[in-house]
């Protein structure tokens, strides 16, 4: 690869330098209650032996991540002590000096060079550019920095809401770029830290387990190839175990000596805060929740049912259980299987014809999907999981519809005048730069660029985003019935964003069922 199309070329670092810009620029903006959750933590693991940062309860916002995450917040907590060590008191509650706001956004900004590298190793694996006079855009690697390292989600999620995503989704990708090359188990390494550092990862895991399974351990297959059970290699799946189990041992041994393992659990996966996030993630059980209320509020004018509060509480802004009024309320056991019986498609695929590394990150960005869509008690930041993966992948028109629907999904996260201009510049942005970078990609011709080739419908659909934001952001405050309905926006935007993420979902199992069907009439 010449050095002129290498990502560790002249291009990568100044993209790298103006998006770290950026962020600096953003730290005095908006921080969200995470921003707290985070303090917290840093206080709790500085200030407490390790028996106890599970059971800490001074604060609402108890530890709830796995232990990789715990001892990550305890390695920051000793710079933290060098800029403020009041933010290391586990009683200062709400506590935001500005040596506290300072090293928490650097922190985050740190913490990013995990990503950074990581998007540099896997644009390493793409090919270069064939001819030197072809635009800059048209290179696969240079366009997959801008669309990465600029990720408009990350920008407004880690760097204004306040989250650590940037550095999870590195380890992420580290791991997608082992398994690329061919070192599955490294793959299979940083896939299991990556599990230990946060748990909603756990929705990609049926993608790697299968993956690796059926293209590590077993070493044969028939002709047709279906798998046959006589060529499991048990050397490779004991190796392939031994490395997980390794890493979860590290990760929960000390508290599974402790008796904490229990406890751990009841923190990692709370299924008391009920089927949506106060925030609706603009999945299944939005549209479904808006079925619900449109029922009931029928019934009710006309008086075939009677509605309580606790029925209609879904609307309400709360993290909490909430019972359907009409349609059947749904348990966390109805969304484990809505989700497995979405992936299963994708799962059985790459079982039944795995192609490797292509087939392995569709399966994943499936997967994603699947959570994300069916998923119970799912947070609207991830969307992420999906777009992330998604944009490694050759799939222009998916990822343009999924990345503005995804994104803007993100809106009512920032929520504060003085950051609306902010995140509709940095949207735009982000759009634009989109449509340029897999236009000049992928065009054909000339004449031809990602919008002339997306379908008709498809841009129609991303239009009306113009009027959902003019709607929800600028007519309905102005409505005097905002105030007693202040759910009403926020029920738009998740409606309208359902309807994208579930097109792009079965656009892209389209076209994985279409390659299925070309590498069936193949091998007939």
């Amino acid at each position: 690869m010449d050095a002129d199309c290498s990502p560790v070329g002249l291009y990568f670092w100044p993209v790298v330098a103006v998006v770290t810009c950026i962020k600096l620029l953003l730290m005095p903006t908006y921080r969200s209650t995470d921003f707290e959750v985070h303090r917290n933590w840093l206080a709790i693991t500085h200030s407490l032996p390790e028996s106890k940062w599970y059971y800490d309860e001074t604060s609402e916002w108890t530890l709830d991540y796995p232990p990789f995450f715990a001892w990550f917040e305890c390695a920051l907590s000793y710079g933290a002590e060098l800029f403020d060590p009041a933010m290391l008191i586990v009683d200062n509650l709400n506590y935001a000096s500005k040596g506290t706001i300072l090293f928490q956004r650097l922190s985050v900004i740190g913490a990013d060079l995990v990503f950074i590298c990581a998007v540099k190793e896997f644009c390493s694996t793409l090919p270069g550019k064939k001819n030197k006079n072809e635009d800059l855009l048209s290179q696969p690697a240079f366009t997959l920095t801008l669309l990465l390292i600029g990720n408009f989600g990350l920008l407004i999620v880690d760097h204004i809401h306040f989250q650590y995503n940037g550095f999870l989704f590195g380890i992420m990708i580290l791991s997608i770029t082992r398994i690329t090359q061919g070192r599955n188990l490294d793959g299979a390494l940083w896939f299991a830290i990556l599990l230990n550092f946060k748990h909603i990862y756990l929705y990609i895991a049926p993608a790697y387990f299968i993956y690796l399974l059926r293209c590590y351990c077993f070493t044969q297959a028939n002709r047709d190839g279906s798998v046959r059970w006589s060529s499991l290699s048990l050397g490779r799946l004991v190796m392939l175990g031994s490395i997980v189990i390794a890493v979860f041992a590290v990760s929960f041994g000390p508290f599974i000596y402790m008796g904490q393992l229990e406890q751990i659990l009841s923190r990692l996966f709370p299924f008391k805060r009920g089927l949506c996030h106060a925030y609706w993630a603009p999945n299944f059980w939005a549209l479904y929740n808006v079925v619900d209320k449109a029922l009931s509020t029928a019934g009710s004018r006309f008086g075939v049912i009677s509605v309580n509060a606790s029925t209609a509480s879904m609307t309400g802004g709360l993290v909490q259980e909430f019972d359907h009024t009409v349609l059947p309320s749904i348990p966390p056991v109805i969304t484990l299987i809505c989700t497995v019986l979405s992936i299963m498609p994708a799962v059985y695929n790459i079982w039944r014809y795995p192609r490797g590394p292509k087939s392995f990150l569709r399966c994943l960005t499936l997967c994603a999907y699947g959570s994300f869509i069916f998923g119970w008690h799912v947070h609207e930041k991830a969307v992420l999981l999906v777009i992330i993966p998604l944009c490694l992948r050759k799939q222009a028109q998916v990822y343009i519809l999924l990345s503005t629907v995804g994104h803007y999904s993100l809106f009512p996260l920032i929520f504060t005048s003085a950051e609306t201009p902010i995140k509709v510049c940095l949207m735009m942005m982000y759009c634009i730069l989109t449509f340029m970078c897999l236009g000049s990609l992928y065009r054909t011709t000339k004449k031809n660029s990602m919008v002339s080739i997306l379908p008709r419908l498809q841009k129609l659909y991303l239009l009306g985003f113009i009027h959902l934001y003019i709607i929800c952001e600028i007519l309905l405050p102005l409505m005097p019935f905002t105030k007693k309905y202040e759910f009403i926006p926020l029920m738009l935007t998740s409606v309208y964003c359902a309807i994208g993420v579930l097109w792009s979902w079965l656009q892209l199992y389209r076209i994985t069922l279409s390659d299925t069907t070309k590498l069936q009439v193949k091998q007939d």
